[in-house]
């Protein structure tokens, strides 16, 4: 308790410090003339726009908490109904990695056009929330104490007295844990599509408004607003986790779709279930066009996309703006994720090396982090302009911290008699780490790396968006001010496949490297 008290101590005292150095930079102008204002000027800003906050916050609360509650009902569903029947895991592994490689902002403008009212936003936040729960569900129940289990059938429990009594019992924890993190998600999600442009009143309809109006201190106290409410989302179930579960925790979550191995069987039964996979996500992309009643003209069937990149009039000048948007994105993506793995990497290293130092970092990390990606990026504009490194910075900051949260919990597994014997031979802590740590920790990197992917597009397209005029993003906000709705859902299609690509891409390196070592994947 004493060390857990002195820890308290240590994050309080850093807090301190991070806000009076804040203040003293701000109120001095010594960021980009003034576009990190003092700590008391925000709240000062913050004090006299009182009057905006409460329909805005109230219209983003609403709409994350509704698409909280809908995305964990459905990935609670799911997530029992995947480690029931692992042949239905298989045959949804598609849709599950579409939705977690899914950059939010590429479907945003198609909610927009598609729903009403505030069904985009609390869509996009049940979206965002689906994956991480139904990780947290399918990992919780499938790794269970079998003996339990087997006891419970001893007395003639079937399947469903073992999953209520044992199986639901043990996931509880790890449910919990994907509860906390999917808490920040659903407000992003919503925070995302009232940017998209949906609906008058809400923190992203707040923060458009607010843009190009030479205000920084207006722009800080919206963000760290939306930085509050996605913080108590995560601190709310922290410490509904504490009362339920005592000490008891759950283990960080992997970045991969729970996964199976396709099982025995005749070729031909595997070549359908492939092509159930295949098919599954495009089968439920069409049923939503269908179920959605949106006119031909504004709705597009994955035929339709076909048809308006390959087959109409303008075909090859769609194309040509694609493929030069493609090029713009793609090279920036890739320098921006392999910056925020190698700066995870450093810091993981850093926990281990100079831990003091890292605990001292670890605030600011926490607010980056927890502040909706749409509220960070006006804020780094101030600070670093509209060019590239404003690309870089926006891809380090949204993919650093959850590949660091991995990396650092595969070296902490790392047993420590396994780290004794280079010692115990005179290999210095260096030596030690090349040969034994990084080495073990190696089916981690792989996850960070998985877990990175996305994230790295999903900033790079909404720096596009917000800042740059370029790319992915720039071509999505430009097609949604001309109306040119067959390149909308061109651009999420292809910017929905290269995450996927990116992701499948760095499994099969995964699985062949750790083969070849004869190791595990983190999976």
């Amino acid at each position: 308790m004493a060390e857990g008290a002195g820890g308290r101590r240590t994050s309080l005292r850093n807090v301190a410090v991070l806000l009076l150095v804040w203040e003293v930079v701000g109120r001095l102008d010594l960021v980009a003339g003034g576009a990190l204002p003092g700590v008391t000027e925000i709240l000062i800003r913050l004090w006299e726009d009182r009057a905006d906050y409460p329909r805005h916050v109230g219209a983003t609360l609403s709409a994350s908490a509704l698409g909280f509650l809908i995305g964990n009902a459905v990935a609670l569903a799911a997530g029992i109904a995947f480690a029931l029947s692992p042949p239905l895991l298989r045959l949804f592994r598609g849709v599950n990695i579409a939705l977690f490689a899914l950059p939010p902002i590429a479907i945003a403008p198609i909610l927009v056009l598609t729903l009403s009212g505030m069904a985009p936003r609390v869509v996009l936040a049940a979206l965002s929330v689906y994956f991480v729960t139904m990780t947290a569900t399918v990992i919780g129940l499938t790794q269970s104490d079998s003996r339990t289990s087997d006891v419970v059938r001893a007395y003639g429990g079937g399947r469903w007295a073992v999953l209520r009594l044992v199986q639901l019992r043990a996931a509880l924890p790890t449910i919990i844990a994907g509860f906390q993190i999917a808490a920040p998600n659903a407000v992003l999600g919503a925070i995302l599509a009232e940017f998209g442009g949906g609906g008058r009143w809400g923190l992203g309809t707040y923060l458009l408004g607010s843009l190009g109006r030479g205000e920084p201190d207006r722009l800080w106290g919206i963000g760290l607003v939306a930085t509050a409410i996605a913080g108590l989302g995560y601190l709310i179930f922290g410490w509904v986790a504490g009362r339920l579960l005592g000490a008891t925790r759950a283990v960080t979550l992997n970045a991969a779709a729970p996964d199976l191995a396709a099982p025995p069987g005749a070729p031909l039964q595997r070549v359908l279930m492939l092509c159930g996979v295949i098919a599954m996500p495009l089968l439920l992309w069409w049923a939503f066009i269908q179920l959605s009643g949106v006119p031909a003209m504004i709705s597009k069937t994955p035929l339709g996309v076909v048809e308006y990149l390959f087959l109409a009039e303008r075909a090859a000048i769609a194309r040509a703006k694609l493929g030069a948007a493609l090029a713009e994105t793609l090279p920036i993506t890739f320098i921006g994720m392999a910056a925020g793995i190698g700066f995870a990497f450093l810091l993981a290293l850093g926990t281990r090396l100079f831990p003091n130092a890292i605990r001292a970092f670890m605030p600011v990390a926490l607010v980056s982090q927890s502040m909706p990606l749409v509220a960070l990026t006006p804020l780094l504009v101030l600070i670093f302009g509209r060019g590239t490194s404003l690309t870089l910075w926006v891809t380090i900051s949204v993919t650093f911290f959850p590949a660091f949260v991995t990396l650092a919990q595969g070296l902490a597994l790392v047993p420590q008699s396994a780290r004794d014997v280079p010692r115990a031979y005179g290999a210095s802590v260096w030596q030690e780490l090349r040969m034994v740590t990084l080495p073990a920790a190696l089916p981690y990197l792989f996850a960070a790396t998985r877990l990175t992917v996305p994230r790295a597009l999903l900033g790079v397209m909404i720096a596009e968006w917000l800042a740059t005029g370029k790319g992915l993003g720039n071509l999505l906000n430009q097609s949604r001010g001309q109306l040119d709705f067959g390149m909308i859902w061109a651009v999420a299609c292809v910017s929905v496949l290269v995450s996927i690509l990116l992701y499948q891409a760095v499994v099969v390196v995964e699985r062949r490297v750790l083969r070849r070592l004869g190791m595990q994947t983190a999976e």
